[in-house]
């Protein structure tokens, strides 16, 4: 089964849905807008069931099949929000919203995702039922955890739950996947240091924080260079550095450090976030100094299951043909908080092509529209060969 004509006629229709969403951005939680043109559309389509304020701004839809004597319940989960970044596109359709864009392409996530379901809505030639999924705060607010926590997948009866993100320098139309650990923890640690301030010309009187702050830097990267199994992925990056004076002869009394640390595997979690504390309060304390390590844990690993991972690539092969698949995909040390619902339900996360175009987080990367007929005849083909009609 290639890409589904049906698509072909609904192209303008999602590509106008998706530049109307990308002119409108909303951050995390804040996606009342998104989610009431999601609700409206689900309704027009003739969704068998809708709910709102799933995870506070989430909306689910219900599609029965012609038949259910599978028993079958499939989640597809998309994204909804934007980015707190200045777009600097040029687009027609740019962000109307100082500081906002859709720089990750949860604008293109949504649209296909509308245009699958309105497919699957008209046609019902499945044997079972899909729930969609639109998810509010992907980006930092854990929307996955708390539409799980808000008893999603229970109250619908989701037995297995997919997600899927564009990827650019991937080719349109082709897609990528691996089976386990796909994208990373995400933690971020803070760090602060106390000292004794004073007069830059005298620096034999004071405990220099910005000599210290300096010392951690450097000694962190020990942890991945000396501590990690290099087989195992490890990334400890100090993001921020910062003094409470910007004085040129000042030696400042406080020093603040701020960084994330990825990993793919629990135990080096557990060892990165010990040595960080270890290594920095030593090392302030051979200088005088006094240091507070905060380490905050994020998104989790997310684990794609091994049997719902296969099943996603020969979902793809069939849509794209056998040499538009990497089943084989590399470890991607970013995080994605879809995590949350693969610990709830097996599942599987694939990637699919946004060709040459900047990567997510710029402020000049733009969905790719060529890209929807790919993805929603990803989704449709999935249902339908889950769970096909009799």
């Amino acid at each position: 089964m290639p890409l589904i004509n049906r698509f072909a006629d609904l192209h303008p229709e999602i590509t106008e849905w998706r530049r109307d969403f990308h002119e409108n951005p909303e951050l995390l939680f804040d996606t009342h807008r998104t989610a009431g043109i999601v609700a409206d559309k689900l309704k027009e389509f003739g969704c068998d069931q809708i709910r709102t304020g799933i995870g506070r701004t989430g909306v689910v839809g219900v599609i029965h099949g012609k038949t259910n004597t599978s028993g079958k319940v499939i989640g597809l989960r998309a994204d909804m929000d934007a980015l707190p970044i200045f777009e600097a596109t040029g687009l027609e359709y740019k962000s109307r919203v100082e500081g906002k864009m859709h720089a990750c392409g949860h604008d293109g996530h949504t649209a296909m995702l509308l245009g699958a379901a309105k497919y699957l809505a008209e046609t019902r030639n499945f044997d079972g039922t899909a729930v969609v999924i639109f998810q509010p705060a992907e980006e930092g607010g854990g929307g996955g955890r708390e539409m799980v926590n808000d008893g999603m997948m229970e109250d619908f009866g989701i037995q297995e739950v997919y997600g899927m993100h564009n990827m650019p320098g991937y080719p349109v139309g082709h897609f990528a996947i691996r089976p386990g650990a796909f994208f990373a923890a995400a933690d971020q640690f803070t760090i602060d240091i106390e000292g004794k301030g004073g007069h830059g010309a005298k620096p034999h009187e004071s405990i220099d924080t910005t000599l210290i702050g300096a010392h951690v830097v450097t000694a962190l990267q020990s942890i991945v260079a000396r501590n990690a199994d290099p087989m195992k992925q490890l990334v400890v990056s100090v993001t921020s550095f910062r003094t409470e004076s910007d004085a040129y002869n000042v030696i400042p009394q406080h020093v603040q450090l701020r960084g994330t640390v990825r990993t793919m595997d629990r135990g080096v979690q557990d060892m990165a976030e010990d040595k960080i504390s270890m290594i920095t309060r030593h090392t302030a304390e051979a200088f005088g100094a006094r240091a507070t390590v905060t380490y905050q844990r994020g998104y989790p690993v997310m684990v794609n299951s091994d049997d719902q991972t296969a099943f996603a690539a020969e979902v793809a092969r069939k849509v794209a043909g056998p040499d538009k698949v990497d089943d084989d995909a590399a470890m991607i040390m970013g995080a994605e908080d879809f995590s949350y619902m693969l610990e709830a339900r097996p599942g599987a996360y694939i990637l699919v092509g946004n060709g040459d175009t900047p990567m997510c987080h710029h402020p000049q990367y733009n969905f790719n529209d060529e890209a929807i007929p790919a993805g929603c005849s990803y989704w449709a083909t999935l249902v339908e060969t889950a769970m096909p009609a009799g």
